[in-house]
């Protein structure tokens, strides 16, 4: 062979080997390029929550009865609403809507503690329109604790997450004579030292008048009941169907709570709206909570 064919042969093979290692490098580059921008499409997430159908209650306003609520449909621009934004907000990196709370002098008319909450608004704008345990009802949450704040005995401060509230009707109220709609709270779910616990309403006297029942004096607080798994700070999911004279609570499809004895066939009387967020049980200075929703349905 000619030394004018090697060098030809030498020419080729290195234009060869040079294409084939910058189609390599293109392939490499674009696929990387794909990966990145697949990588930081998954870091923005938002939460899929419907907030038609809720009003929001904020650690803000002035004094017992003076907390600062928002309705539809401004709450669905929560997330530019400059009120709203330090205690109501997305969390973008786990696709969760977050609630902050920590006690101020703002309060609803009923309670000493502050609250980042929602309140279920069947029609929206709307107090007046509820349901009761014969329309029935139900409730999916999934949800953490982000964080929560100790106490001076190390124990972390309890947090109200869900509700079901009662209401008097307009005809109730003036039946017994009370100046508001409000009635008790027929559920309160807690996350209780990284447990979530159910507490509920019983009657004083089981034969109490269908005057009587209407007063908040007339029920008390049950016993409780604390579901076995320990969630921590962790992921769960929370459920509740309410029927008429029975309520069922359930966490992570595992374990369930069954209310049906007499307390909810009477219970049957009063109007109830669900709640959920961060009822932040604790007045110490310096305390906190944060809670998120990844979810959050309701059905009726």
């Amino acid at each position: 062979m000619t030394s004018f064919l090697k060098y030809k042969l030498s020419i080729i093979v290195i234009i060869l080997v040079s294409v084939n290692v910058s189609c390599q490098t293109t392939r490499h580059g674009t696929d990387s390029k794909i990966k990145k921008e697949k990588y930081k499409k998954k870091k923005i997430r938002l939460p899929e929550i419907d907030l038609s159908n809720w009003k929001v209650t904020i650690p803000e306003g002035t004094g017992k009865g003076g907390a600062i609520s928002v309705e539809p449909p401004e709450i669905l621009d929560y997330a530019t609403n400059k009120t709203l934004k330090p205690y109501m907000y997305n969390d973008s990196t786990k696709g969760a809507l977050t609630f902050y709370a920590y006690p101020t002098s703002a309060t609803t008319a009923n309670t000493k503690y502050s609250r980042s909450e929602l309140r279920e608004q069947m029609v929206p704008g709307d107090d007046n329109t509820n349901w009761t345990f014969k329309q029935g009802g139900s409730l999916k949450a999934k949800l953490a604790v982000d964080e929560v704040s100790r106490d001076e005995n190390g124990k972390y401060h309890k947090v109200i997450i869900l509700q079901i509230h009662g209401r008097l009707t307009n005809e109730q109220r003036d039946l017994i004579g009370q100046k508001d709609n409000n009635a008790p709270p027929v559920l309160k779910i807690y996350w209780q030292n990284g447990k979530v616990r159910v507490k509920t309403k019983k009657l004083k006297y089981p034969g109490v008048n269908s005057i009587g029942i209407l007063h908040e004096e007339a029920w008390t607080d049950d016993e409780g009941f604390n579901f076995e798994e320990e969630v921590g700070f962790r992921k769960f999911q929370v459920e509740v169907k309410v029927s008429d004279g029975k309520m069922v609570v359930s966490l992570n499809k595992t374990e369930f709570a069954v209310y049906d004895d007499f307390n909810m066939k009477r219970w049957g009387i009063f109007e109830n709206y669900f709640k959920a967020g961060n009822y932040f049980q604790s007045r110490d200075e310096g305390s906190f909570a944060k809670v998120s929703f990844y979810e959050l349905e309701v059905n009726h």
